[in-house]
């Protein structure tokens, strides 16, 4: 199956988490020094904010996910089936059958069509003036088929629903590449701009909107004669194939190391053992058993050979990589660009260049550079306590995992197992936690929803309607959270449908085709069968979000219900920040509509749901033992969370060296044929690492699966952790003083940031944020303001405020 060769026009600007799932997420959070540091009694019931006549929405909250005989009764096996009388998955009228989707395309490509021919027609003054609008509904029509058919065909149970929405994808997407080099289209857009006329009747919104298609329709080369149209739709398809070969296929060069036992004194031998036979140890180089060798065998001969196999990914890998970079540099000078990176970073994103990264990841290095030096030196003073290395003057490579994990093993206390932390997190109190939070800061809650049959796509999900407390239904949440065999265990946010304002033309088209004379049902038919609202006159499709983790819960214990660790109820509340987004940036355009914003800006609303999860006062709105009802001892996470960060500088700085790898990679380096990809990546390590570098032979970047998925953007995660503990500190006074429950701070960030999505610039949206009037320009020297913030807090400094 083919992937899309770029998002912009016609294709929906997926998250960036997703474009990484299997990268371990980077922890960053500014552990509280105590409870009484932010006024909390460790005893004290928890607070409840819910407005009254909601109490039974939020207990029904909690008992939906943690008792399943309360969802059973909510909600009837009858209403789950996809097959037979049943109103389509998510309401979706096509969708009751395999069949549907094929349906739904053909429906869809009908429409687009007579947009496509409506825009190409286009001569009079009235007729530019809706041409954003026009190209905007036309983005929605293949939208509505490409994610719904992309989230079904990853996440659905049944095959042939899977095989059927692949076809409908294909189908679509197909015709959406020759959308992308309809020069008309492109040409019409341009004549609109170009009329001051045209373009004084715009919205914000749609001005906004219109420079976005044209930046797009640039992007695929349109410009160019056929012969270089083709070419590089050509090159586009190989860098495709060769992305996803470089990334199912990465190898060590050597798959396995064999040892005697003897030298891995230090390991669990429960885990040695699996690997053992006749005296030798057999350890896959690339296992987590590989792992916890480096960060326990006490030999360190054994530790070098082990990190030496697991830095050194094979000749082909580096083969791929350097021949997919090689293309993706042709690609750009084909387009007119210097380099790859600066094509890619021209149009939606904040950074609009490889100069601002540059400056943005050089602040940030300087400002990281005092914490690393600190937990270098703490490293190599516990060395040197080491009787058998205690005449050595430097910390090696393959050190640093073993002696930082030797101070976390120091720092963890021993308690009971019914103190653990996951005992005060059943995902029915984290749930119910989330719609109290969001109840308190922007008055919006979560409502449980009987489904009708055929909406979903298996039994364990449960429907949640987002509910405001001004403007009633404002979106539709669908969570699929626990475990199964045949399901991606990487936690991740769909936007199924976007926030989009329906014409009273699409209504009165709608009509004619279901031939209705009730303007409800001719609205329900415009929109597909799913949701909308109708608010100040304006009839607008609901967001529709599908949210999928993948829990453990243990069916057979009947009074116990599915209990998180602190790292899976973090990453529900990440997630829930993407949805968040998608929720209150209700636009009236799909294009710039929720998370379909600058990719380097999406994380932001995410990544700060990451510091509501480890304040003390938010927690102290749902976190009960399951058990007892006890409140959570907030002891127990700053316990976890000083364990967990102890060398966050450290694993940053690692962080900072691959996006810099990432940029040096897609500069224009790669055209030259003596480009060496490894030299470049010791180069960087050596002249910006204060860690010890990787050791002569290593090869470690052809391990490096973002490549492919980020392309120049991989900073793009730091730099929103950067932004994220700026809001948190600033908007939010970093918890201080009840400031993560104040409704009016949560209004601040509603109105100033995430309301907008993609319509307003970032920039212009985070100076407001922040009221930081250096931010409003987004040039280099924002980028280099805001890698000066850092991500690690300076004790001294708590004295900002918005």
């Amino acid at each position: 199956m083919l992937r899309p060769l770029r998002t912009g026009l016609w294709t929906c600007t997926r998250c960036l988490r997703q474009a990484s799932h299997n990268a371990p997420r980077r922890r960053w959070l500014t552990v509280a020094s105590s409870a009484a540091r932010h006024g909390l009694d460790a005893a004290s019931k928890p607070i409840d904010f819910t407005p009254p006549d909601s109490k039974h929405d939020d207990s029904l909250l909690r008992q939906l996910f943690d008792s399943p005989q309360t969802f059973k009764e909510f909600a009837p096996p009858s209403s789950r089936a996809f097959n037979g009388d049943n109103v389509g998955l998510f309401r979706n009228k096509y969708l009751t059958s395999p069949e549907g989707f094929l349906n739904f395309a053909n429906v869809t490509l009908e429409k687009a069509q007579k947009l496509v021919d409506k825009v190409l027609q286009a001569s009079t003054l009235d007729e530019y003036k809706i041409i954003v609008r026009d190209l905007d509904r036309l983005s929605d029509l293949l939208c509505r088929v490409l994610d719904v058919s992309d989230f079904v065909r990853v996440t659905h149970p049944d095959e042939k629903i899977q095989q059927a929405a692949s076809h409908a994808w294909a189908l679509v997407y197909q015709y959406m590449n020759q959308l992308n080099t309809t020069t008309g289209l492109c040409d019409q857009l341009g004549k609109a701009l170009d009329n001051p006329e045209v373009r004084s009747s715009w919205t914000e919104e749609e001005e906004t909107v219109a420079i976005l298609l044209r930046q797009d329709f640039l992007k695929s080369a349109i410009h160019l004669p056929k012969e270089s149209r083709d070419k590089f739709v050509d090159i586009s398809q190989k860098i495709s194939e060769l992305g996803s070969v470089f990334v199912e296929e990465m190898a060590p060069e050597d798959h396995q190391l064999r040892l005697p036992s003897s030298r891995f004194q230090g390991m669990d031998p429960r885990l040695a053992q699996k690997y053992t036979s006749r005296g030798s140890i057999y350890l896959p180089t690339m296992s987590p058993e590989a792992t916890v060798a480096l960060r326990s065998v006490l030999d360190e001969d054994t530790r070098k050979l082990i990190y030496y196999a697991t830095r050194t990914s094979s000749t082909r890998s580096i083969k791929i990589l350097e021949t997919l970079l090689s293309l993706r540099s042709e690609l750009a000078t084909l387009s007119g660009f210097d380099s790859y990176g600066q094509m890619a970073l021209r149009d939606r994103m904040m950074a609009k260049s490889p100069e601002s990264v540059h400056q943005f990841l050089l602040s940030l290095a300087q400002h990281n550079g005092k914490f690393v030096d600190q937990e270098v030196a703490d490293l190599l003073a516990l060395k040197k306590q080491n009787p058998h290395t205690a005449n050595s003057a430097s910390l090696e490579p393959w050190d640093k995992d073993f002696y930082m994990e030797s101070i976390r093993r120091s720092m963890r206390s021993h308690r009971r197992e019914s103190d653990t932390l996951s005992s005060f997190f059943s995902l029915g109190t984290v749930m119910q936690g989330l719609s109290r939070l969001f109840t308190r800061l922007y008055g919006i809650r979560l409502v449980p929803r009987d489904t009708l049959p055929g909406e979903t796509w298996h039994p364990d999900v449960r429907r949640l309607d987002v509910v405001s407390d001004t403007d009633g239904h404002v979106a539709v949440l669908y969570v699929d959270l626990f475990y199964r065999s045949d399901k991606s265990p990487n936690p991740a946010h769909f936007t199924v449908r976007c926030s989009r304002e329906i014409s009273d033309q699409e209504i009165q088209e709608a009509a004619l085709e279901t031939e209705t004379t009730s303007r409800d049902e001719a609205i329900e038919a415009a929109n597909d069968g799913m949701h909308v609202s109708q608010q100040s006159g304006a009839v607008k499709q609901l967001p529709t979000i599908a949210l999928v983790c993948d829990f453990h819960h243990d069916r057979r214990a009947k009074n116990q219900p599915a209990l998180l660790d602190y790292y899976q109820m973090e990453t529900l509340f990440h997630e829930m920040g993407h949805a968040i987004h998608s929720v209150l940036a209700r636009t009236s355009l799909q294009n710039v509509a929720g998370t379909r914003c600058a990719t380097d800006f999406a994380e932001l609303p995410s990544t700060l749901m990451e510091h509501f999860c480890a304040d003390p006062t938010v927690l102290g709105l749902f976190a009960r033992h399951y058990e007892t009802d006890e409140p959570l001892p907030y002891e127990l996470v700053a316990e976890r969370l000083k364990v967990v960060n102890r060398f966050e500088a450290s694993d940053r700085e690692n962080q900072i060296i691959l996006a810099m790898l990432d940029q040096e990679y897609h500069s224009s380096q790669p055209s030259n044929p003596e480009f060496d990809s490894t030299a470049v990546y010791h180069k960087l390590q050596r002249e910006h690492g204060r860690l010890p570098p990787d050791g002569p032979g290593t090869r470690w970047q052809g391990f490096f699966g973002h490549l492919f998925g980020y392309g120049s953007t991989y900073y793009s995660y730091l730099f929103d952790q950067t932004l994220s503990e700026r809001v948190w500190r600033v908007v939010f006074s970093g918890g201080q003083n009840g400031g993560a429950l104040d409704r009016a701070k949560g209004e601040h960030l509603k109105e100033n940031l995430l309301k907008w999505g993609g319509s307003r610039d970032p920039w212009k949206c985070l100076s407001g944020a922040l009221q930081d009037e250096r931010l409003a320009n987004g040039d280099e020297k924002a980028m280099a303001l805001v890698g000066s913030w850092g991500i690690k807090e300076d004790q001294h400094d708590h004295n900002l405020k918005p």
